[in-house]
C-alpha cells in the first residue's frame, strides 16, 4: 500500500509538473481557452476522447451494468460516443469557421445579447454536477488506497486539478489529456486481460453471464421506446451545446482535424469504454462477493484485494488519468463561459489582455470551489453526471440546432427555446408523467421555438 500509494502522489505531482511546463505557451485568453487553436489530430483526438472518460465510464457505467445489463449503460458509453459523431458531422465544422472563443459566443452573434446571457447562465450550472461527480470519485480513489475520509479525497483532488488547469488552460488541459488517454488505455487493457486468463478466458466469463445481460433494444411498447430513445439523448444530443466539447474541438488546428478528431474520438470512446464493463463481468465472476454493497467501489476494492503491486499501479494509474483529464476540461469550460460571456459584458471598458487572462483564471478557482462544495454532500457519480447533461439538452440543443440550420430562426424564438424548455423540465421533474421528463420538455421548447419565430420574424427574413 505505502508504494501504491506513493506511485498515486507522484502521478498527482507529474501532472502538476505537466500543467506549468504547458502554461508557458498561454500568451493571451485564445491560449488559454482555445491552445490558439492549434492542436494536431493526436491531441485533439486525445482531448476529444477524454472528454467523458472519467468517473461515470468507470466507476458509474460499471456499477449500472452490473445491476441492469447492457440497457441500463445507454446513456454512457454508448450515448457519449453519439454526441461525438453528431459533432463532428453536423457541428464541428460550422462552428469552427466562425471563430468563436466560447459556445456563449455563439448565442450572441446569431441572437443577440440576451441570448448570450441567458445560455450563458444556464450553461454553466449544468457543469457544477459534473465536475462534482468527477471529484467524488477522485475521492473515492483516496478513500480506498490512503483510507482517508472522502470529502478531505475530494478537497485534496480538487487542490490539483484546479492548479494544473488555473495555469495552463487548455494547452494543460491537451497535454495532459494525450499522456494520461494513453495511460487509460494500456492500463484498462492489461487488467482486463489478466483478469480474463485468471477467469479461464474471455469467453468462458461472457457465457456465464445472467440471460439478459446483453439485451440492448427496447421492448415494444411506446413507453419503453421513448424510455429507450431518452437515454440515448441525454448524452447524445445533451452534451452537443456543451462548452466542453465545443472548446476541445476548437481548439484544433483546422476544421478538417476537428471534424476527424471527433469520429477517431468517438470510435476511440466506443473501444475502450467496453473495457471497464468487461472488467466488472470478470470481477462478477471470481469474486462474487465483491459485488455487494456500493457497486462504485467494486472494482477499486477488488484490485487491492486480488492483484499485486504492478497490475495495482497500471490499474489506478489508468484510473486517475481518466477522472483528471475529464475533471480538467468540466472545470475550464464553465470558467470560459463565466468570464467570457457573463463577467466580460458586465464591464464598464474592455479589460487589458492580461487582466482578463486574471478573470478567467479566478473563474476557474470560482467554479472549482461551488463544485467541490457540491461533491461533498452528493456522492451518486452516473446520477450526478446524467443530470449535468439532462440541464443543456432541454433548454440549448434546440436553439443552438435551429440557429445553425434554420435562417428564418429569430432571437425570440431562441430565448423562448430555452426557457419554455427548462420550465417544462422543472415541471415534468415535479409532476412525473410516464415518460422521462425530458422528453416533453424537448418536445415543448422546439415547439415554442418554431411558434414564436414564425409569429415574430425578423427583417430579412
Amino acid at each position: 500500500m505505502p508504494l501504491l500509494l506513493f506511485s498515486i502522489i507522484l502521478y498527482l505531482l507529474l501532472t502538476l509538473l505537466l500543467g506549468f511546463w504547458a502554461s508557458r505557451r498561454v500568451k493571451n485568453a485564445g491560449d488559454f481557452m482555445l491552445a490558439g487553436r492549434s492542436l494536431p489530430l493526436a491531441l485533439s483526438t486525445a482531448a476529444l476522447f477524454a472528454t467523458w472518460f472519467g468517473s461515470e465510464t468507470i466507476f458509474g457505467a460499471s456499477s449500472e451494468f452490473l445491476k441492469g445489463g447492457l440497457y441500463a449503460v445507454i446513456e454512457d458509453p454508448f450515448g457519449a460516443a453519439l454526441c461525438l459523431l453528431l459533432f463532428g458531422m453536423f457541428f464541428a465544422r460550422r462552428l469552427y469557421h466562425m471563430n468563436l472563443l466560447t459556445l456563449g459566443d455563439f448565442f450572441r452573434n446569431r441572437f443577440g445579447k440576451k441570448a448570450e446571457l441567458l445560455a450563458s447562465i444556464l450553461m454553466v450550472p449544468s457543469y457544477f454536477g459534473y465536475t462534482a461527480g468527477q471529484l467524488v470519485a477522485l475521492g473515492l480513489i483516496l478513500n480506498v488506497v490512503a483510507g482517508i475520509p472522502l470529502w478531505q479525497g475530494v478537497v485534496v483532488s480538487s487542490l490539483v486539478v484546479t492548479l494544473y488547469t488555473a495555469v495552463g488552460g487548455m494547452w494543460a488541459v491537451s497535454v495532459t489529456d494525450f499522456l494520461q488517454s494513453m495511460a487509460i488505455v494500456l492500463g484498462l487493457t492489461i487488467l482486463a486481460v489478466v483478469l480474463a486468463g485468471k477467469a479461464g478466458g474471455a469467453m468462458r466469463v461472457i457465457q456465464e453471464v445472467p440471460a439478459g445481460t446483453f439485451r440492448f433494444l427496447p421492448d415494444g411498447n411506446f413507453t419503453d421506446v421513448l424510455g429507450y430513445l431518452a437515454a440515448w439523448s441525454v448524452l447524445g444530443l445533451g452534451s452537443i451545446p456543451s462548452q466542453d466539447v465545443f472548446q476541445r474541438a476548437m481548439s484544433s488546428g483546422s476544421s478538417q482535424i476537428a471534424v476527424r478528431s471527433c469520429y477517431y474520438a468517438a470510435g476511440l470512446y466506443l473501444s475502450v469504454a467496453l473495457l471497464p464493463l468487461f472488467i466488472s463481468l470478470c470481477v462478477k465472476h471470481l469474486y462474487p462477493d465483491q459485488v455487494n454493497g456500493d457497486t462504485q467501489l467494486t472494482l477499486p476494492s477488488m484490485v487491492l484485494q486480488h492483484t499485486g503491486l504492478p497490475v495495482q499501479i497500471l490499474f489506478f494509474g489508468s484510473l486517475m488519468s481518466a477522472i483528471l483529464s475529464t475533471t480538467s476540461s468540466s472545470v475550464l469550460a464553465p470558467a470560459a463561459i463565466l468570464s467570457e460571456n457573463i463577467i466580460k459584458p458586465l464591464l464598464a471598458k474592455p479589460l487589458p489582455e492580461r487582466h482578463f487572462l486574471l478573470v478567467t483564471r479566478v473563474s476557474v478557482l470560482l467554479f472549482s470551489a461551488g463544485a467541490t462544495v457540491l461533491a461533498c454532500v452528493k456522492t451518486d457519480i452516473y446520477k450526478l453526471v446524467g443530470d449535468s447533461s439532462v440541464f443543456s439538452l432541454v433548454s440549448l440543443f434546440v436553439p443552438l440546432t435551429l440557429g445553425l440550420y434554420w435562417r428564418r430562426f429569430t432571437a425570440p424564438g431562441a430565448l423562448a427555446a430555452m426557457v419554455t424548455g427548462m420550465l417544462a423540465w422543472i415541471w415534468f421533474r415535479w409532476y412525473p408523467v410516464s415518460v422521462p421528463a425530458l422528453v416533453p420538455a424537448l418536445a415543448l421548447g422546439f415547439a415554442a421555438a418554431v411558434l414564436i419565430s414564425l409569429l415574430f420574424p425578423e427583417r430579412g427574413h
